[in-house]
């Protein structure tokens, strides 16, 4: 039976071969680690299988006890350039170390995913997660029904004949494959409601705006402010068809929803005016603390607020917020659980750098001080080694805890405490109580 993990190369070619003369690894913070099979799942359906670009493999030497770099493949005689893999898990799956790559002087950044290890174990591949919510949500299988897609985004287009926001979801849905705006045309689970072009911060790993072209958006960002009519339109209608209905401002498409405060506060209270059902989420950085009381005075249940830290100087060095500080983070924070609101956060993990004592440390006492009901375990989606060189973080090896040890640990301490990746719904949350 296998021991231990080999390593995974890809050629020129794109084609991929495990060497078993080499351990697969994983890298935290520029280290490279040992692999065991305690570290390892089987990599999950849906996951996306990367190349990348000017980065070498590096692998386990077990016989001499050295981690070797690898820029030209051993198992041919000619000398061929061979490179590293990772993989994009799906959604639920919180990666535990980064792929194990050296770079060349000539690597660009990488674009805006996350870069989870493949391994070959056992006769299969495998990965180094934790799995964090078992909801099949966004997974390929539930959302990709094309015929039913279409057939619904043609009869949306029936009920809203004149809705700006259900013409951009299509687009959303359509052309850049959005789960979310897939869910919405399929009736299911959790509406997005984008409304704002601008934004506050100028987050380095921002899905939707990159001023400095320094690596492709996933998505671009909505052009247009919705009416309040437009946007409770749709909530009202995904609330009525949907069991357990979420329907959520802040989507990857736009900016920061605080901004449009008045086209929110209005969609809030005309919703409630019809319905008292459903969750009325706000994903958001939270810079806006007299808006977030004046959203869950009109009706608002529940807050999902974005952070990579809970430290303000590393917080403040990869969002970059313009206008606020963390300390109104906090305050938003505060104003939300005042109202009775269901707080989130949604913690962004960087192997390495969130599982290190001093991060560990901090996020136990803003746990404590802030009484939030929920972490959402999200991957950053983010080159890992220009994350540490950006926000100029050096961690040593001794001091990273590990991923796993680190949710494990967060559980044992705040029993309460819900942990996941999707927002949930008020019947999920009562039978989490």
């Amino acid at each position: 039976m296998q021991t231990h993990p080999y390593l995974l190369i890809v050629d020129k070619n794109r084609q991929t071969f495990d060497v078993p003369r080499f351990e697969g690894t994983g890298m935290k913070g520029g280290e490279y680690f040992r692999l065991t099979g305690s570290d390892l799942i089987k990599l999950p359906p849906d996951s996306e299988l990367f190349m990348l670009p000017d980065r070498s493999p590096v692998g386990y030497d077990s016989g001499k006890k050295t981690f070797n770099v690898l820029r030209h493949s051993p198992l041919t005689q000619h000398n061929d350039t061979c490179y590293a893999v990772a993989a994009f898990l799906p959604p639920g799956y919180t990666v535990t170390y980064s792929a194990a790559y050296s770079e060349s002087r000539s690597a660009q950044l990488l674009p805006l995913f996350s870069y989870a290890p493949v391994v070959f174990y056992r006769n299969a591949l495998y990965t180094t997660a934790v799995r964090v919510d078992r909801e099949r949500r966004q997974t390929l299988k539930g959302v990709l029904r094309p015929a039913l897609l279409r057939k619904n985004v043609k009869s949306f287009r029936g009920i809203f004949p004149r809705n700006r926001l259900v013409r951009h979801l299509e687009t959303c849905a359509l052309v850049y494959g959005c789960p979310a705006a897939r869910n919405f045309f399929l009736k299911r689970y959790e509406a997005p409601l984008p409304t704002s072009p601008g934004c506050n911060a100028a987050c380095i790993g921002c899905i939707s705006h990159q001023p400095k072209k320094k690596c492709s958006v996933t998505q671009p960002r909505i052009r247009f402010v919705p009416t309040p009519e437009e946007v409770a339109d749709i909530a009202l209608f995904h609330i009525k068809e949907v069991r357990s209905p979420v329907v959520s401002f802040g989507q990857g498409c736009e900016g920061e929803p605080l901004l449009e405060a008045e086209v929110l506060e209005r969609a809030v209270k005309l919703i409630r005016k019809s319905t008292s059902k459903g969750m009325i989420n706000i994903n958001t950085n939270a810079s806006r603390p007299d808006v977030v009381r004046r959203l869950f005075a009109a009706g608002m249940n529940s807050m999902r607020v974005s952070m990579n830290s809970v430290r303000e100087t590393c917080y403040s060095a990869y969002y970059k917020p313009r206008g606020y500080t963390f300390r109104d983070v906090t305050r938003s924070i505060r104003e939300a659980k005042k109202a009775g609101g269901f707080v989130s956060i949604n913690y962004l993990v960087m192997p390495g750098f969130t599982d290190a004592l001093r991060e560990t440390k901090a996020l136990s006492g803003f746990l404590k001080k802030t009484g939030v009901d929920m972490i959402q375990w999200r991957n950053l989606n983010y080159d890992p080694l220009a994350y540490f060189k950006r926000l100029k973080i050096s961690v040593k090896r001794e001091d990273m805890t590990g991923i796993a040890a680190l949710i494990r640990n967060v559980k044992k301490t705040n029993p309460r405490l819900m942990h996941g990746y999707f927002n949930p719904s008020r019947e999920r949350i009562r039978r989490a109580q």
